[in-house]
């Protein structure tokens, strides 16, 4: 029987964990936010960019569900890069993790809140994101959507799968109505039907503008891991996690291409009018399109309040699973002596990691009034970009780990250099790429300091904890090796001992 001071284990089965792992990625919210960005740097090549962004996720998942297989802990990367290249590299991967989410809540609190008062007619307030009746909604989803990820895996996943099936419904009826119109000939100035050209790599203008929609669009895969970062809270832990992952990423890339393609179709890539790479609707795509899309009729009319409860449904969906995976990694951290014990404390009742929880709620909400006055307006554009830096450092380090961790098995075995050690080292290595070039070339810029500067906060207090509580920082907790495959929780209480964490 699984303790009171453990996670719930057995919660969630493998559609539940699938459905955790598309829904963290937030597809309504990512392409609304996203998809104009893309535009604005390759132009047509956007459905290109979806098919070569999936290519290092689909690698890099890989090596989430081989890791996993062996060692379902909550932390994910943060346990596996410790393992593989020590403290230093293992703890910032962890905090790569927490900085990732922290930017992300900000913008997903924003557009929930705009897409509130859109949906109730209010579009005045709900086209400034610097409303402060925008904001205080968006603290509001923040507190609700934290109470709710206190309250148990269970009822997330019982959300998740509710708000998950409208929007992607509703995405789908989007995009065929969408080239139904151009393929009638009845789409706006722009549009056109779908063209080959637009899969052409080669047509991209210059090499930085590639590697920044790349990068782009990563974000908007970005998510499928929480369903490994809940791997203690799935039935068989070992498997259903890295399976989930997988199928996530191969989920979201059929959508992302139906919409890509579509979108483009009907409203081209101009700077004018419904043009995706219009300055006024760069970073809101959907709101702009939709009444195009679905006309003035009353069905069209029903159906344009629909889209915006979908992108509402998606960004407080992501929200909230946007806390649970972060919750998980300060509490492995915690229970392996990377935090301080309190992160490791467990609701009785939820058997959530109520404290963790509760700070990562606190930080996220005190983070959106900060970037929400400091922004100008452009938190949605600046964050997503500054969260691709933190995004590729960390998915990078797990598929590096994932081929030095294996290494030992390499010799005599093709299959398994290939599995675990070719596929997730292009993958890691490619997403390192990215977020370097992109941490280089954004020098000196809101991008630099949100994406760059975040993640170098993470020093100081890592040298500070390790003055303060030092057995991790010394690699005595967690040994350089990957341990024998366990479905075991980590004990709250649990000593180090031998280099290993004690299990329950």
């Amino acid at each position: 029987m699984t303790s009171p001071s453990t996670l719930r284990s057995g919660a969630l089965s493998l559609v539940s964990s699938v459905v955790i792992g598309v829904a963290s990625a937030g597809p309504a919210y990512s392409i609304t936010a996203t998809l104009g960005l893309v535009v604005v740097a390759v132009g047509a090549q956007s459905p290109i960019i979806v098919l070569l962004a999936f290519v290092p996720m689909l690698l890099v998942a890989i090596g989430y569900r081989d890791l996993n297989a062996v060692e379902p802990d909550p932390g994910t990367t943060f346990v596996w890069a410790t393992r593989a290249f020590g403290p230093f590299t293992g703890w910032m991967a962890g905090w790569a993790i927490v900085v990732s989410d922290l930017l992300v809540m900000a913008s997903l609190a924003q557009i929930s809140a705009q897409y509130t008062f859109h949906l109730f007619g209010a579009h005045g307030i709900g086209s400034d994101g610097t409303s402060i009746w925008v904001l205080l909604l968006g603290i509001a989803y923040l507190i609700v959507m934290t109470i709710v990820a206190v309250r148990g895996i269970d009822v997330s996943a019982r959300l998740q799968s509710v708000l998950l099936s409208v929007e992607f419904g509703m995405l789908v009826v989007f995009s065929a109505v969408a080239l139904g119109r151009v393929l009638l000939g009845h789409g706006p100035d722009g549009s056109s039907l779908p063209h080959w050209d637009w899969f052409n790599p080669f047509a991209i203008g210059s090499f930085s503008d590639f590697v920044t929609a790349l990068l782009l669009m990563v974000f908007i895969y970005w998510g499928w891991d929480s369903a490994v970062s809940v791997n203690q809270e799935t039935v068989d832990p070992r498997h259903t996690p890295g399976r989930s992952a997988v199928l996530s990423t191969i989920t979201l890339v059929a959508l992302y291409l139906l919409v890509t393609v579509a979108a483009q179709a009907f409203a081209g890539v101009g700077k004018d009018g419904l043009g995706l790479s219009n300055p006024d609707h760069v970073d809101d795509v959907l709101g702009a399109l939709g009444r195009a899309v679905f006309g003035d009729s009353w069905i069209g009319t029903a159906a344009v309040y629909l889209l915006f409860g979908m992108v509402l449904t998606s960004a407080a969906a992501s929200t909230q699973t946007t806390i649970l995976p972060t919750a998980r990694t300060t509490y492995s951290m915690a229970l392996h002596h990377a935090l301080p014990a309190a992160f490791g404390r467990i609701d009785p009742r939820f058997r959530t990691p109520v404290f963790s929880t509760w700070v990562f709620g606190g930080v996220s909400v005190l983070l959106y009034v900060g970037l929400n006055f400091a922004s100008g307006g452009r938190l949605i554009a600046e964050a997503v970009t500054a969260i691709g830096i933190s995004i590729g450092l960390y998915y990078g380090l797990t598929g590096l780990s994932c081929a030095w961790l294996y290494r030992h098995e390499f010799a005599g075995n093709p299959r398994t250099l290939v599995i675990k050690g070719i596929l997730p080292t292009v993958g890691g290595l490619a997403l390192l790429f990215a977020a370097g070039w992109t941490a280089v070339t954004s020098w000196f810029s809101a991008v630099f300091v949100l994406g760059v500067g975040t993640l170098l906060i993470g020093i100081p207090i890592y040298l500070t904890l390790a003055r303060t509580m030092p057995a991790f920082f010394r690699g005595e907790v967690l040994a350089r090796r990957l341990p024998a495959p366990t479905e075991e929780i980590i004990e709250a209480d649990a000593e180090p001992e031998s280099g290993e964490p004690v299990r329950a």
